[in-house]
């Protein structure tokens, strides 16, 4: 006769039957940092994707604007289907470049707006 047989004959169950408790204080942590993700990391993203979006799709002709690569310009076409744009970088060059592209659209600021920060 073993340990786990003279157990079962005196009534006592196993060590391993007596730790079958709940599994939350297990789930607890990882519950926690999946909500810290999403508050501190997935929402700020989605909402500044939403902002870029919402700008891709406000483009249009003359807009001063930045690309991904740092050239500055202004939007000289947009092509029919929406995923070009034309960029006039000089008086002689064009760019085409994925609408995806732009990094932002530059606003100017009215110049009382600067003396004002200051």
């Amino acid at each position: 006769m073993n340990w786990h047989q003279a157990l079962l004959l005196a009534g006592e169950q196993p060590a391993a039957d007596q730790g079958s408790s709940s599994i939350w204080p297990i789930l607890l942590p990882f519950a926690v940092i999946f909500l810290m993700y999403q508050l501190l990391i997935a929402r700020p993203q989605r909402r500044d994707q939403a902002k870029r979006d919402d700008m891709l799709k406000q483009l249009k002709k003359n807009d001063p604007v930045v690309t991904i690569g740092g050239i500055i310009g202004t939007v000289a076409n947009l092509s029919e289907d929406g995923l070009e744009v034309t960029v006039r970088v000089d008086d002689n060059t064009r760019l085409r470049v994925r609408r995806d592209a732009i990094r932002e659209v530059v606003v100017k600021s009215p110049p009382g707006a600067a003396a004002a920060t200051k």
